[in-house]
């Protein structure tokens, strides 16, 4: 009997379609476990170095435990994330039969890997950003504990439950769900709007990345497909085809392929890595602040442009509060402008205080890296804050700045961020190998819904690659401007354009769940990790 198609199905595919089962080698696990085991000992390694490099003496073993949960669960997110994202990459060379499945899936780890080594870290406090500045100054508190446990497991329910259900949501989504939950609930536990426990401006400008990328990514595919038919089809008709039994395509056409799932992997790397690298800093900064607070790596000759910048933001800040006084401690004042963005009386004179106040603590020691182990997480809070106020202001009219005082400002706030927002190079080396690690396993799932159930015909070797050249093109811009972006959802969407370019028909059950999965994924991670912060909340 001859194999017919299915409506609604690329069959004949089981026996058209790619050898997604193949099994592994038992010395595969062995080195497998074997790296986890070395990353783990290098995490623990790094972290006594860095440690003892203070002169910090142990007392109590229990903030040490502490940690090492709570960076299993932060490194487990970044692996979860990685077999919930692999799909992205590794789907159109796998079902263009560029590369086997089990070769891919190892090729896009290892630039998963390399994206998240030579990212900025940009992304990374974007996302800390979001989070109530009560819990980041008191990161150690039980409070603060009970923020990153409860929005990193929520954040890792959804995306192992969306995973099984093999459907291919937005991990970034999750992650900032969940710290919108956290805020939310934050406010409502001390007596506040609960609007007032998230920063509006910056989930607004997030957002916008979020819900605009998978639109962006369906059109600019579906034009790309449609150009490329225009000029190419008539000289490469090959190019417009699709696989022929196991056969791989032309070696141009593989190369093609092959090179767009490495910039999809290298970017998603760069982008989705940086997540977990901020929470991972804040649990560092609330558990043994003395080695993390501030940077105790950055040279003398910025410590200088410290003292310059700061001098200059002084006289810039002093001059909008002339004619108030301040009685007491500034910080309050300061607090809770970051905390309602609105500007009193005591806004300015507060915060030309605290900047006089970090000037002084600096000036004293010289050097971030002899700040005395007591001093180091009251100066780096106060820096936070300071940069955190003068974000604000910066965009606030009210302040009624000038475009030399906004200049000013914005250097004075790059040296605080460079004192306080950094990452040590064992953190990204975690970070890289368990989102690498990650992508090697639980990939089948999502590949077969991205790879057979959006569109109607087989994907052809052009499909694949406008599909991927979408998506690289955008987690790359998204990237340059710090922003998260969904891999996910720019990559099917981006399938999805090139199949209605190309006539080709969609799947609407398959695209009708994924928008779901798209529109419920937001308020699912709140409402779960608002109810874990809750009972965390008490529990701690």
């Amino acid at each position: 009997m001859s194999d017919m198609a299915l409506p609604g199905s690329i069959e004949p595919a089981l026996k058209k379609g790619p050898d997604l089962d193949k099994g592994f080698h038992p010395m595969t696990g062995i080195i497998y476990l074997g790296v986890v085991a070395a990353a783990l000992l290098f995490v623990a390694y790094s972290i006594y170095s860095d440690v003892d490099a203070t002169g910090t003496r142990v007392t109590s073993f229990l903030p040490y435990i502490m940690l090492f949960v709570a960076l299993l669960i932060a490194l487990g997110f970044e692996f979860v994330n990685g077999f919930h994202d692999t799909a992205n990459a590794v789907a159109t060379v796998i079902y263009t039969r560029s590369l086997p499945a089990h070769v891919a899936v190892v090729w896009s780890g290892m630039f998963n890997l390399f994206g998240v080594l030579l990212s900025s870290g940009a992304v990374a406090f974007g996302i800390v950003s979001l989070l109530p500045v009560e819990l980041i100054l008191q990161v150690g508190s039980s409070a603060g504990f009970a923020m990153v446990f409860a929005l990193l497991i929520a954040a890792i329910i959804w995306n192992l439950g969306t995973w099984w259900l093999g459907l291919p949501a937005s991990s970034s989504h999750t992650l900032i769900g969940s710290i919108m939950g956290v805020g939310i609930t934050n406010a409502l536990l001390r007596g506040r709007d609960g609007t007032s426990g998230v920063d509006w401006s910056q989930a607004t400008n997030i957002a916008k990345a979020l819900l605009l990328s998978p639109l962006f990514g369906f059109a600019l595919a579906a034009g790309l497909l449609y150009v490329l038919k225009i000029v190419l089809q008539r000289a490469t008709p090959a190019l417009f085809g699709e696989p022929v039994g196991d056969q791989p395509p032309p070696w141009w056409i593989r190369g093609i392929l092959i090179l767009t799932c490495t910039l999809v992997s290298f970017f998603h790397g760069s982008n989705d890595g940086q997540k977990g690298m901020g929470l991972i800093m804040l649990i560092l900064i609330g558990t043994v602040p003395t080695a993390y607070a501030l940077n105790r790596a950055l040279p003398a000759s910025q410590i200088e442009q410290f003292a310059a910048r700061s001098t200059a933001a002084s006289k810039v800040i002093e001059g909008k509060a002339a004619g108030y006084n301040v009685l007491g401690n500034p910080r309050p004042a300061v607090t809770n402008y970051v905390a309602q963005h609105q500007i009193n009386e005591g806004t300015f004179p507060s915060l030309a205080v605290l900047v006089n106040d970090i000037g002084k603590q600096v000036a004293q020691y010289g050097s971030l890296a002899k700040f005395p182990a007591d001093a180091v997480g009251n100066t780096r809070n106060d820096m936070y804050l300071a940069s955190e106020a003068i974000r604000f202001l910066m965009k606030d009219k009210e302040a009624e700045l000038t475009a030399a005082d906004v200049a000013t400002l914005n250097e004075y706030k790059g040296s605080l961020d460079a004192a306080t927002k950094f990452i040590p190079s064992w953190v990204k080396f975690a970070v890289a190998i368990a989102l690498g690690l990650g992508t090697m396993v639980g990939w089948k799932r999502i590949v077969v819904t991205v790879g057979e159930k959006i569109g109607k015909t087989h994907l052809t070797y052009a499909q694949g690659a406008c599909a991927e050249i979408t998506a690289a093109a955008t987690i790359a811009a998204a990237d340059g401007y710090g922003l998260p972006v969904s891999t996910t959802h720019v990559l099917s969407s981006g399938i999805a354009g090139t199949m209605a370019a190309n006539g080709s028909g969609l799947q609407w059950a398959t695209i009708r769940n994924i928008a779901m999965a798209w529109v419920l994924t937001l308020p699912a991670a709140m409402i779960l990790s608002g109810i874990l912060y809750y009972v965390f909340y008490h529990v701690f």
